[in-house]
Parts: C-alpha cells; structure tokens; sequence
C-alpha cells in the first residue's frame, strides 16, 4: 500500500522539504498533486533521518506548504526505450514533444544508468568520419571515445554540432562500416526557442532525422530538468548501442548549461562552494556523465561523446573546460579570431588533439600516410605562428624565402583545410590530398616529420596531379 504525505515543511527554488519520510530511497521519483488537480514530477536529492529533500523537475510557483499531496513511486527516474525512438524529439526529461504519441514498450531503464565494468570494456577503434577536415585529418574521433568541443559565446558550435549530426557516419571510404548501424543522440541542454527550432529544422531538411534522437531542454523549461536531460540522453544511448548493435554518436550542448543547473542546485541546498561557486562534486558529476562512453566486449556497438561547452570569458582555465579536460581524451577548441576572419569552422588545431587517434588511422582504417601528414601539419602550423611573431616586429619584406613560405602555408592552411563550407561533406581522402596540397608548398627539406617512403611516394604524386 502507497502512503500519501499531505503538505510540504518548506519550499526553496526548485527545492521542497517533506517530514515524516518512511522507507525512503535516495534518487528516488515522487507524484506531487497541486490542489488535487494538476501532477507533478520530482526526485528525491537528500536524506537525513525522516527528512527528504526533492528536487521538482517544474516550477513550484503554484505549491504551498498546504496544497500538495507526495506520494513515493518506490523507483528511480525511468524511461521506456525501444527502436521507435529513433527519429523522435523529446523533452529533457524523455518526454515526447513532437505530437507522435508515447513510446510503448515493456523495457524501462534507470536514467542513472549503470557502470561499465573496466573488465569488459574494448580499446576505441575504427574511426568515425564527420566530414569536416580539421577533424578527420587532425583530431580524428574514434569510435567510443570521448572528444568535447570547447567553444565560447558567439562562436558557431552550434552550425557544427549540426553539421556533425548530418555528416557524422561509420562509413570509411574503403567501405568499412558499409553494414553496421548508426544512430545519433542529440541532446541540447539551456538553449533557445530560435536555436532548438534551428537544430529541429536542420535535421528534418538534411534527411538525417530518421537516425536521430533528439533531446531538448530549453532555457524557459526548469532548471532540475536540465541535470536530468544529458542522463535521459545517455540512457537511451547504452540502450542503443549495447541492446540493439548501433554504434551511437552523443552530442550534449551545452554542458556550462548542465553545471550552472547543478551550481544554482546546490546554492539551493545552501551546501559550501567550490571554485567559481560550482560545487565541490562538479568533477564526479561530469565523469559520471562523460564515463558512459565507450564499447562493451562482446556488445556489438559503442557510445562516442562530443560533449560541448562555452568558456565563459574564452577561459580554458574555467572548471568547467579544466576538469573536463582531465576526464576525456583530447579536446577541440574554437578560436575566435579564425571566426572574425570569416573561417568556419573555426578550430584552432594547436591546442586541439584526439589521444585515442594514433591507434585508429592509417592502412586499414584511413590511409597509410594520415598519420604522418598530420604530425606534419601541425608542426609546420606551429612554425607559422613563429614566423608570424617575427614579421610583426622586423616586418615581412625582411623574412627569410622559407618563413616567407611559411606565410603563405598558414593563410592557405586556414582557408582551404580549416575552413570550408558549412555543407562540405569530405571524405578522408580529400582531407589528406588537401593536406598534400599545402605541404607542396613548403621546400621538401622542411618536411621532416614524414616517412621516407611516403614522403617520395606522396609529395611526387600531388605535384604531378597539380
């Protein structure tokens, strides 16, 4: 038999306290009735004794201390999962928004997921093609892995989730991939009407939103939803990718919209701030969320993570960029001066990198000279900024032919292999023949980060193609 709690001990926010508690369980979901009419939904965030504190996932203007009634469900937050929900929007708590109906099915799973076994999980490979050449051909994501983008605000990381979810596939062009599925999670966190209008758009004109589902919290929905909406999201991920065989690509934007939630929670709470207010758990939080990447033995598909996040102040020193950092495996990062220079995207790809790369590119995933021609770019790049510093204070007439070379490399790297349009879809070789196209324009000495073999077989062979 249920008992029914009539009346709350207080109201704080988001926040309500109720007394008297019996067989209570942390995480679990509450029924609250508002003058016997209208239901709401909450999770219980604390226990202390016969005291629970829970978090109302909508608005508590219309509650009083007198007018609810709370009654325990006895069970975590859970969602029904099938394959119908692949091309289906929904709400940030799983909800459906978008007038199809509920998802019927016998399957319900815990949003707090469970956690992968280090036993049983299988080292990322293979890669997952995005179509954009500063990614693919220099920080490459590998299936399984976990690579966030930092951005910063009123940069395009938007256009570039989207531009992901439409290009992303499995598909190298050797063919490998050509036969296992694919599916894409998209979850938005804090965003606006215009912007969620935008992705929803995007994805029906593009034909990609038979293969995506979509999760949106927006900056008017409450704010305890938006802690909510990356777990529903990933949830439906594992289940995909471990119960069904997809290999899931996740996008969560924005993931400074998810801490500032859990910071406003915690202010609630009134327990003691850590660094920037964010609380002290912050970095469990986040590695509870990013830590549900990976591959299973055994289990047929994978979950790969582009979480993405604004700086606040273009800060990479700001907790939220700093602990994230420590708990994926590379980064990407937006520049803002490429974005006034009008290149999209604008990835600055000094301080971008993808560890897990170095294992999956090359024969038999890419080509034979990726890893090379990368390890190349990047070196003569980096030379471009020491050539740029030196012409800014003795002037460019005075460089050298070869910095001079440098120059001209940088510009040219910029807007033909960063920069390309927001609907060029490249394959990994145009990538690389790109990269070979640039590199010709450096003397062959200077290459000196490419194998022997395929620096003569390469260099040679664009020269004659150009």
């Amino acid at each position: 038999m249920s008992i029914e709690y009539l009346g709350l001990s207080s109201i704080n926010g988001p926040l309500v306290i109720l007394e008297g508690v019996m067989d209570a369980s942390f995480e679990e979901i509450v029924e609250m009735k508002v003058d016997g009419r209208e239901t709401k939904l909450g999770r219980i965030i604390q226990l202390d004794e016969d005291k629970a504190v829970i978090q109302v996932f909508e608005n508590t203007a219309n509650m009083s201390l007198s007018n609810t009634r709370t009654k325990l469900t006895g069970h975590p937050m859970e969602i029904p999962l099938s394959e119908d929900i692949l091309g289906r929007v929904f709400n940030g708590l799983g909800q459906p928004i978008d007038g199809l109906g509920e998802i019927v099915s016998d399957i319900h799973r815990d949003v707090n997921g469970k956690p992968m076994n280090p036993v049983r999980r299988e080292y990322p490979r293979n890669y997952i093609r995005t179509g954009i050449s500063a990614i693919d051909g220099l920080t490459t994501l590998i299936r399984g892995q976990k690579l966030p983008i930092f951005s910063g605000n009123g940069l395009p990381h938007d256009q570039l989730a989207a531009q992901i979810v439409k290009q992303a596939s499995l598909t190298s062009d050797s063919g490998q991939g050509d036969n296992e599925q694919f599916a894409v999670v998209f979850a938005a966190m804090g965003v606006k009407h215009d912007v969620a209008e935008f992705f929803r758009r995007t994805f029906e004109e593009s034909g990609a939103a038979g293969h995506v589902v979509t999760y949106l919290n927006l900056a008017n929905d409450p704010v305890a939803e938006r802690i909510i909406t990356p777990k529903v999201a990933l949830t439906a991920a594992e289940y995909l990718a471990f119960d069904k065989g997809y290999h899931v690509l996740v996008i969560l934007t924005d993931m400074t919209s998810y801490a500032e939630a859990l910071r406003e929670i915690s202010s609630s709470k009134g327990e003691i701030p850590s660094r920037k207010g964010y609380p002290g758990y912050l970095y469990s939080e986040l590695a509870a969320l990013y830590e549900r990447a990976g591959i299973i033995a055994g289990g047929g598909g994978s979950v790969t993570q582009i979480p993405i996040l604004t700086m606040p102040g273009d800060d990479i020193t700001h907790p939220i960029p700093d602990l994230t950092g420590y708990i994926t495996e590379g980064q990407i990062v937006l520049d803002r001066s490429l974005h006034q220079q009008g290149i999209y995207p604008p990835i600055n790809v000094l301080p971008s990198l993808s560890r897990l790369m170095k294992d999956s590119i090359g024969e038999g995933f890419t080509r034979e000279d990726h890893q090379d021609v990368a390890n190349q770019l990047f070196s003569a790049y980096a030379k471009v900024g020491e050539a740029r510093a030196l012409a800014s204070v003795i002037g460019e007439d005075e460089l050298s032919p070869v910095d001079k070379k440098y120059l001209a490399f940088g510009k040219a790297f910029e807007n033909e292999f960063v920069g390309q349009d927001i609907f060029e879809n490249r394959s990994i070789f145009e990538t690389l023949d790109i990269g070979w196209k640039l590199l010709r324009m450096l003397p062959k000495d200077e290459l000196d980060r490419i194998d022997t073999k395929i620096l003569n077989k390469y260099y040679e062979t664009s020269a004659t193609q150009s």
